[in-house]
């Protein structure tokens, strides 16, 4: 660094100074920190609506949020709302609806679920129009003005900027499960340029409901190991058979250093770096030669200036899918060389399943209570590791205890859409 409030490339350092999360194992950060570490897993057979003829049926369910009536957009807005509110007020910022910044907001795209599909279509009994043209009619008539606002794309992000007082407009993103990645990364690079000295970084998914269940399912990429549901996540380990939906939220304030300092706030942490490359091989399948995930660490480690000797922590994306943990330990093998066979590398969503497009900010923040705790959060169900990987440290099955200056947590969606975000503790 040039100095203190400045990065090696003299852009001013980019700091966090409020976190919140919400998973299956909790609201808030005491309660996911405290089950994470101790190797409690999140997963759990699905009570919200019946699972009969499905061949996956357990989750990462969040059932113990007030929200009546149930949609994934609804769900979205609760838990965002509880992880926002958790970090402005760790921050001491905006803590009056009045939050001096800009929102990125990671969030799946939003449609009409087959609930509301159904009682939109049997109104519409004696209409002659067809498809979705007549479910359309039906969302437009004054009876469901309220169904209409809440299943647009960008409804969880105006609730958020209203309650919030956001400034400027509010950004909603979706890139797969890249998404909350995309949205940390969004937050840094607008400060680096100067547009703003705050931002609120937030990732939310409440999707699990039938109709995604069955369509990860009729793409394979769901394990069928529903008993016992904690031990259906089994990343990086030889048996490992596809991943488990979950949901969750997780929130990032981020600031300047140099305001962060002058109003007194504690920094949690730095964003040090982030670095992103598409990969255009196939719309669920990564490119054999692992390069778009290769580049994409190598370049959060340039942005960050830093080598991959000086990484203490893999946070992995680690979705326990035949191919996706292969290529990811793959592709940190040709980035770190040699390094990463004494590299720790965990799989939260051995833990708490996959939170999808909330996923890259979730583990943001286990990124960061990982350095500031001295410990690292293990892979659970690691007992048969895979000879296709070599060397690993999966941390199996323990949390550990481990000085860690420096973080990179990885981030890979479908459809190519890769982010990795390096994570270090305050500059000396």
């Amino acid at each position: 660094m040039t100095n203190s409030m400045n990065d090696h490339l003299g852009r001013p350092v980019v700091v966090v100074t409020g976190m919140g999360v919400v998973t299956s194992l909790g609201q808030g950060q005491q309660d996911n920190w405290r089950d994470l570490t101790a190797a409690k897993s999140g997963i759990r057979h699905i009570s919200r609506f019946s699972t009969e003829g499905l061949r996956t049926t357990i989750a990462g369910c969040v059932d113990f949020l007030n929200v009546d009536p149930y949609s994934a957009p609804a769900l979205s807005i609760a838990m965002a709302e509880s992880a926002a509110s958790e970090a402005i007020e760790q921050a001491n910022i905006g803590t009056k609806g009045d939050f001096p910044g800009p929102l990125f907001l990671a969030t799946p795209p939003t449609e009409l679920e087959w609930p509301q599909r159904r009682e939109l279509y049997g109104e519409e009994s004696e209409s002659t129009l067809e498809g979705y043209d007549r479910l359309l009619s039906a969302c437009r008539t004054n009876k469901h003005e309220e169904m209409q606002r809440l299943f647009q794309f960008a409804s969880v992000g105006e609730h958020l900027a209203d309650k919030y007082g956001t400034k400027g407009l509010p950004i909603s993103l979706s890139t797969a499960c890249a998404s909350g990645g995309t949205a940390i990364q969004l937050g840094v690079e607008a400060i680096r340029r100067g547009d703003t000295d705050t931002a609120l970084c937030v990732g939310t998914d409440g999707t699990v409901n039938l109709e995604a269940l069955v369509r990860f399912s009729l793409l394979s990429a769901l394990s069928t190991r529903n008993d016992p549901p904690e031990a259906a996540m089994a990343s990086f380990s030889k048996d490992r058979d596809g991943f488990i939906m979950a949901e969750g939220a997780a929130c990032l304030v981020l600031e300047t250093y140099e305001k962060a300092k002058a109003r007194g706030a504690e920094i949690l942490g730095v964003l040090m770096g982030c670095g992103e490359h598409a990969d255009d091989f196939h719309r669920t399948r990564t490119s054999p030669d692992g390069l778009p995930m290769i580049k994409t660490i190598t370049k959060a480690l340039e942005d960050a200036g830093i080598a991959p000797s000086d990484i203490g922590y893999v946070n992995a994306h680690g979705t326990s899918t035949p191919e996706n943990d292969k290529m990811e330990y793959f592709s940190l093998k040709q980035a770190f060389g040699d390094v990463m066979e004494t590299t720790p590398i965990s799989s939260n969503k051995s833990m708490i399943g996959h939170t999808l497009s909330a996923a890259g900010a979730v583990e943001a923040v286990f990124s960061l209570m990982t350095m500031r705790n001295s410990m690292i959060p293990p892979t659970i169900n690691y007992n048969t590791p895979d000879p296709d990987m070599g060397k690993i440290d999966a941390v199996p099955n323990k949390a550990r205890e481990a000085d860690v200056s420096a973080v990179i947590s990885n981030s890979f969606g479908f459809g190519g859409q890769n982010v990795s975000v390096v994570y270090g503790r305050e500059p000396k």
